[in-house]
Parts: C-alpha cells; sequence; structure tokens
C-alpha cells in the first residue's frame, strides 16, 4: 500500500477518456466516510497558475484547513483555460462531492497534461460515479497509475514512525523547477494534526525535497503537492520525528521523480557546503544542477569540473576561486581550485552509475544546500518537440 497505508483513507482510479489511449485517467483520495479531516497544500509559484490550483487554494481557505477527498485526472492540465476552466475544476469537485456525501469545497482537485486545452467533462461527467463507487483501501495501485502522464511508471512511498504512517503517491517526469515541477503529490497520514501545524510541516517537509529539484529550469502551471491527516491514529508522540517522516516522505518522491525525468541517463545530487549562507548555497547549487554544460558532460560521463566551477563563479554569490574544492562522490578532483589527479579507472567506473554526486565546498562559511537533478540528453529533445 502507498496512499492508503494510513488508517482512514481509501483510493481508485478509471479510465473515463481523457486520454486518447484509453489509460487511466481520473484518480481519487478520499477519507474513509468522506468525513473532512486537516489538509494542507504546496503550489506552483508559477503566476500563470492552472484552473484546479485556484480552485483547490480557494477551497481550503473556505474550509480552514479540511478536506474529505482529492479528484485528480492526467492528460490534461486545464491550464489557461479562462473562467470556463475554473467552472470546471468547481464541477469536479461538485461531482466528487454528490457522490461521497460532502459539501463541494471540501473536495480538492488536480490535473496534468497538456496546457491550453479545455477539459472533456462529458468524459469526467462519465467517470465520476465509478471512481468514487469503486473506492477501496486496496486500489491505491490503479490511483496512482491514473495521474501518470509521461511517467514510465508510477510513484509511491510508505513511511513508517512510532505510532503512525505516511503514505504518498506522486507523478512528475519533467518541467522539474524549480519550487516543484509538473508534478502532483498527494500525502496520507493517520496522525492527528491541526491543519495550521500541518501546513508548516508540509511547507518544511517540501522545501528540501520537491522545491530542491530541477531537471530542465521549467515551472508547470499545476504544481501541488496536498497531505491530509485522518486522525485516526491520535496525535504523535515526537512531533519532531513526525516532521522527519513527512520529509523523508517527500524526498523519496522526489528522488523518483528525477530517476524518471524525460530521457535521463543519470539521477544527480548537486551539494553546495562552504558558502556564506544556505540561500547562497542554494542559488549557487541550483545555478549548477540547471546548466546545460554540466548536464551535458554529465551525459558524456565527463567529470569536467571546471564548468561546475564557472557555473559557481558566475552565480552572483560570494566565490573566491583557490578555496573551492570539489569531488565526484569520494573522488576528489579540485582543491584550491587546481585540479587534482584522480584514479581514471575509479572515476569512471563511478560516473557510469545512476545515481552520482557532485559536492561543491566554497570554503567561504557554513551554508549548505541540495538540488536534485539529472543529465541532458538526445532522448529529452526527442520527448520534448511536440505536443503529441
Amino acid at each position: 500500500m502507498s496512499v492508503t497505508a494510513p488508517a482512514g483513507f481509501v483510493a481508485n482510479g478509471v479510465a473515463c477518456g481523457i486520454k486518447p489511449s484509453g489509460d487511466l485517467d481520473l484518480s481519487l483520495v478520499a477519507t474513509v466516510d468522506g468525513s473532512p479531516v486537516s489538509a494542507a497544500a504546496v503550489f506552483t509559484q508559477n503566476k500563470m497558475t492552472a484552473a484546479p490550483v485556484v480552485t483547490t487554494n480557494a477551497h481550503l481557505t473556505l474550509t480552514d484547513g479540511r478536506a474529505a477527498a482529492v479528484v485528480l485526472n492526467s492528460g490534461c492540465a486545464n491550464a489557461a483555460t479562462g473562467q470556463s476552466g475554473l467552472a470546471d475544476a468547481e464541477a469536479m469537485c461538485a461531482l466528487v462531492a454528490d457522490e461521497l456525501g460532502c459539501r463541494a469545497e471540501e473536495v480538492l482537485v488536480c490535473s496534468t497534461g497538456l496546457i491550453g486545452y479545455a477539459l472533456p467533462m462529458d468524459a469526467v461527467i462519465s467517470g465520476v460515479p465509478g471512481l468514487v463507487a469503486g473506492r477501496g483501501r486496496e486500489h491505491d495501485t490503479v490511483a496512482a497509475e491514473a495521474i501518470r502522464t509521461t511517467d514510465t511508471h508510477r510513484k509511491e512511498t510508505v513511511v513508517r514512525g512510532d505510532g503512525f504512517v505516511i503514505g504518498g503517491m506522486a507523478k512528475g517526469a519533467a518541467m522539474l523547477a524549480p519550487n516543484m515541477a509538473t508534478m502532483l503529490a498527494v500525502l496520507t497520514t493517520d496522525a492527528a494534526i491541526e491543519p495550521e501545524a500541518l501546513a508548516t510541516i508540509l511547507r518544511a517537509g517540501v522545501a528540501e525535497s520537491f522545491n530542491a529539484m530541477s531537471s530542465d529550469g521549467c515551472t508547470s502551471t499545476s504544481d501541488t503537492v496536498i497531505l491530509l491527516a485522518s486522525g485516526v491514529a491520535g496525535p504523535p508522540s515526537d512531533l519532531h520525528a513526525f516532521r522527519a517522516a513527512v520529509a523523508e516522505a517527500c524526498f523519496d518522491l522526489a528522488i523518483q521523480m528525477v530517476g524518471d525525468a524525460e530521457g535521463h541517463t543519470k539521477v544527480v545530487q548537486v551539494r553546495v557546503t562552504g558558502a556564506l549562507s544556505d540561500d547562497e548555497a542554494r542559488v549557487g547549487a541550483r545555478k549548477v544542477a540547471e546548466s546545460q554544460l554540466v548536464k551535458c558532460s554529465w551525459y558524456g560521463r565527463d567529470p569536467y569540473w571546471g564548468r561546475v566551477a564557472s557555473e559557481l563563479g558566475s552565480a552572483g554569490i560570494a566565490f573566491e576561486a583557490d578555496r573551492l574544492s570539489l569531488r565526484y562522490g569520494d573522488l576528489p578532483v579540485a582543491e584550491h581550485g587546481v585540479t587534482v589527479e584522480v584514479d581514471p579507472t575509479a572515476m569512471a567506473a563511478y560516473m557510469a552509475q545512476e545515481h552520482i554526486e557532485v559536492i561543491a565546498h566554497l570554503g567561504l562559511g557554513d551554508g549548505t544546500a541540495r538540488i536534485l537533478t539529472n543529465d541532458l540528453t538526445h532522448a529529452y529533445v526527442d520527448e520534448n518537440m511536440g505536443t503529441s
């Protein structure tokens, strides 16, 4: 189980005809009895905001952070669709609410897919009754499958703590930057947490996971992460441990997204340490992670550290070349701004791995940051040459 691993939740996924392929395209996560529980969300920072983001944000405001369900569709982002798109997002919520027996504002909505296309509401209308009627704890897998677009596989997680469980599902394979991605994630927990505290915990978890990804430097219109807390297990005995578990679940899903990035051959963690501040470290790490030159060198399995150094030196942060040290994994390639000889066989073996780490130490302070990214390949270009 994943999103239904915590007590108090059911899920389902169906094919209703949004995708011409006939694949699963409508998904639901809901409380067992349709009653609202504590809910929190973090959204895209793109000002070209999709209708479901606007609707979900408004519903959480109306209910003071409580929700009974999340309905999600793939195949159409319902973005750049104007007032009719907002009406469609509201209609999706109302349809689900009628079947669950809750209020429309207690349903949250997410959409992912192509931008600028109207949601085929006839398909949604036909799919919702079966989606809700067939919900069950055992249907988490089809719920996770139904939110996929260019993902090659579903993304799920379960983290078990002392007296609580956190589950989750997500989708995302491109436009992974900055501050989330073309991604959706629904997390659940059986812990009892009030909405305001839940929102704070979710924001912290997102900051070092979904907000620390960069696949191609592009920011989507639809990014949403939602966390629902059923309260069945009662308050966590260790709130710090609960926060850490939420962060762990978020990071696990984020790693899976970067690991499924379109056309990638490498999953890369870029770490910057020794910066003047965490903010400066974050700027430097993101500059490296989004450099097309650096990403191409990773694809070529070339640990050319000069490109990394050049990006750090032009990032607009405090930087002194003779203080820079850099390594790939445990293999140093530069110290004090000068090349270090490295065993070519060991380096070739390291660069051949799918998961690699680049660590740059600036030697200026205590600031640290990590960005998750991937390499840039021919396959990425092939995947993104058109809309079909």
